[in-house]
C-alpha cells in the first residue's frame, strides 16, 4: 500500500490500522491519502482506475462522533420506501478515518470482484460497521440512543459478495519430514547393555594386527 497522511494523526499507527483491516485482500497497487477536509466532518472517495482512496477528516470534528449510516434494512409500502437512521458511535479520529476508509475499500473490492459499485452504500456501511463493532467495540444506536440488535443491520454475506476480488497469496508452511523413533522397553535395554558389554570385551581381546602401534 502506498500510504500518505497529512493530518496530525500518527502515521505509523494509522497505516497499521488500515492495513490490518485490508487483509487478506491484495493491496500493493492501492494508494491511500488521508488529509483534512475543507470544512465537512468527513468525506471519502475512490478512484477505481487509479486504485486511489481519499479520506478527508474535519479538523473541528468532536468525539465521540455519532456516524449516521445506511445499515438498517430498507422498508417500503405502496408509495415509498425508507430506512431507520442507525448511528455508529466512534470514539476518536482514528476510528472515523477507519470507517470512511473501509467504506471506500468495499466499493473498490466490489469493482475488483466484477460487480457494479453503484447503489451499494448500505453494503459498504455494513462492511465498515462490522469491523468497528467487532474489533473496536463501537456501539450501534437508533435515533433515541438505544442499542440496536445486530440482526437488524448485519444480515448480508459481505465476504461472499467480494470473494472474487484478488487476495494475498498465503505462504504454505514448510513440510516437516517425520523421523520414526523406536522406544525400547526395559528388556530391550538389558539386551542392548549385554551386547555392548560383549562387544567391548571382544575388542579388548582381539589380537592387534601386525605393523600397528
Amino acid at each position: 500500500m502506498d500510504f500518505r497522511n497529512s493530518t496530525d494523526l500518527d502515521d505509523n499507527k494509522l497505516e497499521a490500522l488500515l492495513l490490518r483491516h485490508t487483509q487478506p485482500h491484495k493491496h500493493e497497487r492501492l494508494r491511500v491519502r488521508v488529509r483534512y477536509s475543507r470544512g465537512a466532518d468527513f468525506s471519502g472517495s475512490c478512484y477505481y482506475r487509479d486504485a486511489l482512496i481519499y479520506v478527508n477528516l474535519g479538523r473541528h470534528t468532536a468525539y465521540p462522533y455519532a456516524m449516521g449510516t445506511h445499515i438498517a434494512k430498507a422498508r417500503s409500502n405502496r408509495t415509498h420506501w425508507w430506512r431507520e437512521n442507525y448511528r455508529l458511535i466512534l470514539a476518536d479520529a482514528y476510528q472515523l478515518v477507519l470507517f470512511v476508509y473501509l467504506h471506500e475499500l468495499y466499493h473498490y473490492l466490489i469493482k475488483r470482484a466484477g460487480h457494479s459499485p453503484r447503489r451499494k452504500e448500505g453494503m459498504c456501511d455494513r462492511f465498515a460497521t462490522r469491523a468497528l463493532v467487532d474489533y473496536h467495540g463501537c456501539r450501534v444506536v437508533d435515533h433515541g440512543g438505544r442499542l440496536v440488535g445486530r440482526a437488524l443491520w448485519d444480515f448480508q454475506d459481505l465476504a461472499a459478495f467480494v470473494a472474487a476480488a484478488p487476495k494475498e497469496k498465503r505462504i504454505a508452511a514448510a513440510s516437516v519430514r517425520e523421523i520414526p523413533v523406536t522406544i525400547h522397553t526395559g528388556a530391550d535395554l538389558d539386551r542392548l547393555s549385554l551386547w555392548g558389554t560383549l562387544l567391548d570385551s571382544s575388542q579388548r581381546t582381539r589380537p592387534r594386527p601386525r605393523g600397528c602401534r
